[in-house]
């Protein structure tokens, strides 16, 4: 008898196009063979679909084996539709909610590296926006320019700018309040190699399988934006040019941080490869699974494929 699965897609978030995208991937490479799977849309206003037609949670999830989250962003990253499947007693693969949301709390993920023993950029927490002048002028004073400017809670690096100077470094903040941002943080900019380190629990005998680093090369010496990751104009180097110790330390920190967020099943942390040492940026919970996504090609570096890994994953939320 065939595992029914459902395939949580789109959802109330900037990354609702992105997600699209990778919900997509996972229902066109889910084994027939093993599982009958079900497309459910969630739209921008948080309404759900199935089959086109609309339908309540409830509904939905009382029919299901297991969901695969194909959700990026705020409701999907953020803890809020794992509360949701968590409530139903639906069985899921990824972290479960309180994970989720400290993963994808930018500035409590950094507390748990340091504490970890990892190195992180250091920053500045704008928590309310009549502060942004308050922490532009301390910035100015305090760190090289140019600088990180990023919201604490949203995720494909959407709203990230690098500015230096007084007025860039406030409006920069300012902005991001303006554009719906809870918190923002203000990061020293370190100099060095782009790397992203995959993490799968219960592979090939390993509790933590570490899939090779991933070198992120963006387009005219700028970051790896929204536009570089998905606009096919970064150059991503499967297995990174880097020494087997870096190789190692990166495929170790990656481990910390599943260890240390409490994670499950799978993640994805980004770093950036100093001359001082690996610098943890984030990790994503819910890695994108879309062509132009980076997870999926770690994974073809080591000889899975994408069809085996999706069975893997439901296999691991079956199995908790």
């Amino acid at each position: 008898m065939q595992t029914i699965v459902g395939v949580l897609r789109g959802g109330p978030s900037r990354e609702h196009e992105v997600s699209l995208k990778s919900g997509a991937a996972i229902l066109a490479n889910l084994p027939e063979s093993h599982f009958a799977a079900h497309d459910i849309y969630i739209d921008k206003s948080g309404q759900w679909y199935e089959r086109g037609r609309p339908t309540t949670p409830d509904r939905t999830l009382r029919q299901l084996d297991a969901v695969l989250i194909g959700l990026h962003g705020e409701y999907g990253e953020d803890g809020e539709v794992q509360k949701l499947l968590e409530r139903f007693g639906v069985r899921y693969a990824g972290a479960n909610s309180f994970s989720s949301y400290l993963a994808m709390h930018k500035l409590m993920a950094k507390v748990r590296a340091k504490e970890a023993g990892l190195l992180t950029p250091e920053f500045r927490y704008v928590e309310h926006v009549e502060d942004s002048e308050a922490v532009a002028r301390d910035v100015i004073r305090t760190f090289r320019q140019p600088v990180v400017v990023k919201p604490i809670g949203w995720g494909s690096s959407i709203g990230v700018s690098i500015v230096g100077g007084y007025a860039q470094v406030l409006v920069a903040i300012e902005q991001l309040f303006f554009d719906g941002a809870s918190k923002v943080l203000v990061e020293e900019h370190i100099h060095g190699k782009e790397a992203t380190t995959g993490i799968v629990e219960d592979l090939r005998g390993e509790a933590l399988y570490a899939l090779p680093p991933v070198e992120i090369i963006p387009p005219n010496n700028g970051f790896f934006s929204y536009d570089a990751k998905y606009s096919g104009k970064s150059r991503e180097i499967c297995p990174g040019n880097f020494s087997r110790v870096t190789t190692e330390d990166l495929q170790r920190a990656a481990k910390v941080m599943h260890r240390a967020l409490g994670l499950r099943h799978y993640s994805q942390s980004d770093f950036i490869v100093a001359p001082r040492g690996i610098y943890y940026l984030e990790t994503n919970t819910l890695p994108g699974l879309t062509t132009e996504s980076l997870l999926p090609k770690s994974l073809a570096a080591v000889g899975i494929s994408f069809p085996a890994f999706l069975s893997h994953l439901v296999n691991l939320a079956l199995e908790r």
